[in-house]
């Protein structure tokens, strides 16, 4: 498994629940609330929140937003309104108390429901991110709690869902980012597709330079034409089981995004 380097310094707050801490995000001085008897956030999510596009102002949705980290390091790379919608409710509770105690209250909305059903108030989002469960339940073993198990498995939502969830709330030219598994890579590039994403900007992410690739990060533009850029893989640690330069730098808000060459054009595209 790939470890954060988060601080979970067990900080005292009012506003925790029994069972409960406060972990440091090591970045812009934000904190989460977090949980062991709930699914904590993991690399995957600092990743797709330093890789997707976002526009300096607008508005911008979180799928599958868990305990809020993504909306959270969203709010330090733009001045857009945001928005995360949750499922479960413990999660949901959770991760609005967590902007409510990074004073992002006016920027950032929690939203209890289920992706398959939720309509925007407000129309259609510029940018959506989404971290969706990455194993279809009837793969491997979901015996655990329910909040681990929605976490993992698509107990709530499949990734068919997901996807038409995502074209259905981003406005057209808008774009949605994604973070899962390489070995279902086929089945998300078609699913996109059928629901009217382009890819347009895949990097794969590897434990070590010698080893497979374990993540991938997925953004497509809603109506775009058929045309994808593959970035450099990115390696999170060095043989001596080190972070990379790229990883530190996000990490500790040095860069508030993953490399990208320099390469812009993506971003100004329209479909």
């Amino acid at each position: 498994m790939l470890e954060l380097p988060i601080g979970s310094q067990g900080m005292p707050d009012a506003r925790l629940k029994p069972g409960e801490r406060l972990d440091d995000l090591l970045t812009y001085e934000l904190k989460i609330i977090q949980s062991p008897e709930v699914f904590s956030f993991s690399l995957d999510a600092v990743l797709l929140a330093r890789f997707a596009t976002v526009p300096p102002r607008g508005r911008v949705l979180d799928l599958c937003t868990g305990n809020g980290v993504i909306p959270l390091l969203l709010s330090t790379r733009t001045s857009a309104r945001i928005e995360g919608v949750e499922i479960q409710p413990r999660l949901a509770d959770m991760a609005e108390r967590s902007v409510a105690l990074n004073g992002l209250a006016d920027r950032i909305r929690i939203r209890l429901g289920d992706l398959k059903e939720y309509e925007s108030p407000d129309g259609p989002y510029d940018a959506i991110t989404v971290n969706p469960p990455y194993m279809p339940v009837k793969s491997g073993e979901h015996k655990e709690n329910l909040h681990h198990a929605m976490a993992r498995h698509e107990i709530g939502c499949t990734l068919e869902e997901v996807t038409a969830a995502c074209s259905r709330l981003v406005k057209r030219g808008g774009r949605v980012s994604m973070v899962h598994r390489p070995s279902r890579l086929v089945e998300i590039t078609e699913a996109m597709r059928r629901n009217r994403l382009e890819p347009k900007r895949m990097r794969f992410i590897h434990s070590h330079a010698d080893s497979e690739a374990n993540m991938v990060l997925i953004e497509a533009l809603k109506e775009g034409k058929p045309e994808v850029r593959l970035l450099p893989p990115l390696i999170v640690y060095h043989k001596d089981r080190e972070y990379t330069q790229e990883l530190l730098d996000v990490f500790y808000g040095r860069k508030d995004r993953l490399i990208d060459n320099g390469n812009k054009e993506t971003e100004a595209e329209t479909p």
